[in-house]
């Protein structure tokens, strides 16, 4: 089971470095935002298989549900940014603020 959480820890560890490094690139943040919701589910289903409770596994699929959700609006916004705009860059950003 340590194994198991040690892995999670990593993926999650991955998501917040690629969140650091590719601050420029947007579609890396948001694949460095779906890699720490990986993490959590996995850290969900572990511990729902060790206490050998079901819980674990329906609030992963909840959770699975909002990463997907997140990853097609925050892809949509960006191809109408990009169809606006023509880049899609972090420091031109600013216009979406209202």
């Amino acid at each position: 089971m340590t194994k198991e959480f040690m892995f999670s820890m990593l993926v999650l560890l991955l998501g917040v470095t690629g969140i650091f490094v590719s601050r420029k690139n947007i579609i890396a943040m948001l694949i460095s935002i779906e890699l720490m919701l990986l993490a959590a589910n996995f850290n969900f289903v572990v511990a729902a298989q060790y206490v050998d409770d079901s819980v674990g596994f329906v609030f992963s699929m909840v959770t699975l549900t909002v990463a997907g959700v997140e990853a097609a609006l925050g892809l949509s916004i960006l191809i109408v940014y990009y169809r606006l705009r023509g880049i899609i860059t972090t420091s031109f950003m600013s216009a979406l603020k209202g």
